[in-house]
């Protein structure tokens, strides 16, 4: 969501003068666009905010002037008179749900920059949650590419007991279908492919106001496969609650959407469950996951894993292991549970060692990692349609994503083929697996394997 929010603040500021440079030196502006769901991404915007203070003291001995810095996203949120106070280099912060206003701030913030040498003027924050939503401020998206990211829902109204969400990001809310179908039809226009949804509960989208109200995820899906060119879609990320039926049916029915799904658990643990107020238990979600299998056999998941939650006993962190066995994920996220100021668990007594978080941790990855390694093998000698969307990174190199959602990479004979083969969606064959990718040549036409031929028993 950070990825597709910097692109519209690029949209903002280029009424205003202002395009994207890739040369730090030449920026006029440094945005750092940032996110507040663990302690260590949000001491890092600190970090670089130290680094361009140091750059800036540089270009002021030499008597050049430095550039307007500012920070968004849910760290600005969450902090923003901390970060003025810790950080006298920052010229204002923005959260969010405001950064529609990014002109009007740059504007009140340009008098400071008439010398080399400056004082803040006034401490400029904006961290409201505005009475409109900020996408009716938004100028049509410019972003072009095969794969592109469209938010479609924002916020969070499940409160579970490690999260910030709600508190930076808000409630709740949902874009109307139209808004959402015309964005995406801009997005195919401009070269888009694939678009992947997102909210921070996507699968809680709504469509109010549009129509009825009764818009659910599962609509909207079906609603952009219709769209003419836009041969994949994908969604992320998921809460296990909100994982309808007709949206479980929408991976059986819907051809263009892809047979990949983020769907986050945290714990296998039921006690652990409750005390995160996940509003689930792991019968339920397994019952999720054997849904969408049945209508999905070959479908994969990922899922997101905290260790080491306040009162996270070794028995229950053994029955986490013991859920992922018996799911099997193709890829996973996990963490050591990182206290958040202000939420329910950062304040619970029982809080876990660093020593136990850490070894458990590493039990947790080498087995997750072995699970992925087995996903990734079992797709050699396969046959797949890759949507080659970036460059490589060893040259004549083009790079692209299963889809499964595995990253994948091709050797071109030269430039010229890997050009070519930019934005299409190609057959290539699987010649070896690594832990994290996929190496494939391109084939002329072979026949496919058969989705079953990826799917082998959980616990094998």
């Amino acid at each position: 969501m950070n990825v597709y929010d910097s692109a519209r603040m690029a949209d903002v500021l280029a009424p205003v003068g202002y395009e994207a440079t890739e040369d730090p030196d030449a920026a006029d502006l440094v945005i750092l666009n940032t996110c507040h769901i663990r302690e260590k991404a949000a001491e890092k915007v600190y970090s670089e905010l130290g680094r361009l203070r140091s750059k800036s003291a540089d270009l002021a001995a030499k008597n050049r002037p430095a550039p307007m810095v500012a920070v968004a996203g849910c760290v600005a949120q969450a902090e923003g008179a901390e970060i003025l106070r810790r950080a006298p280099n920052v010229d204002f912060v923005v959260g969010p749900q405001s950064y529609h206003s990014l002109p009007d701030l740059v504007a009140r913030a340009a008098p400071r920059f008439e010398t080399a040498t400056r004082r803040r003027l006034s401490d400029i924050i904006e961290t409201d949650f505005p009475a409109e939503s900020k996408f009716d401020h938004l100028p049509p998206t410019v972003a072009q590419g095969p794969s592109a990211f469209l938010t479609v829902q924002e916020g969070c109204d499940k409160f579970c007991a490690f999260c910030v969400v709600p508190y930076t990001r808000g409630a709740e809310y949902s874009r109307s279908v139209d808004d959402v179908i015309s964005e995406a039809r801009i997005l195919v226009e401009r070269g888009a492919r694939e678009i992947t949804l997102l909210g921070q509960n996507v699968n809680a989208y709504h469509g109010i106001p549009s129509g009825d109200g009764k818009e659910g995820l599962a609509g909207l899906i079906r609603s952009m496969a219709d769209i003419d060119g836009l041969k994949r879609i994908r969604y992320t990320t998921s809460h296990p609650t909100d994982m309808s039926a007709a949206l479980i049916s929408a991976h059986a029915e819907v051809p263009a959407l892809m047979p990949y799904l983020h769907l986050p658990v945290q714990s296998g643990s039921d006690q652990v469950l409750s005390r995160m107020n996940r509003r689930h238990s792991s019968a339920d979600y397994l019952a999720v996951v054997d849904g969408l299998r049945r209508a999905k056999p070959d479908i994969a998941l990922s899922s997101d894993f905290i260790v080491g939650h306040p009162g996270e006993t070794e028995e229950a962190f053994e029955q986490t292991l013991a859920l992922i066995r018996e799911v099997g994920f193709a890829q996973a996220y996990s963490f050591k549970y990182s206290p958040r100021p202000g939420t329910p668990a950062a304040d619970a007594d029982d809080q876990i060692s660093k020593s136990d978080k850490s070894e458990r941790l590493e039990r947790l990855q080498e087995l997750l990692n072995e699970q992925q390694m087995s996903f990734n093998q079992r797709s050699v000698g396969a046959v797949l349609p890759v949507l080659f969307d970036r460059p490589g990174k060893q040259p004549h190199q083009i790079a692209g994503r299963s889809p499964h959602m595995q990253a994948v990479h091709l050797d071109c004979a030269d430039g010229a083929e890997a050009d070519s083969l930019f934005g299409t969606i190609s057959d290539v064959k699987i010649v070896s697996a690594h832990a994290n990718s996929l190496k494939a040549r391109l084939v002329a036409a072979e026949p496919m394997l058969s989705a079953q031929a990826f799917r082998e028993p959980a616990n094998a």
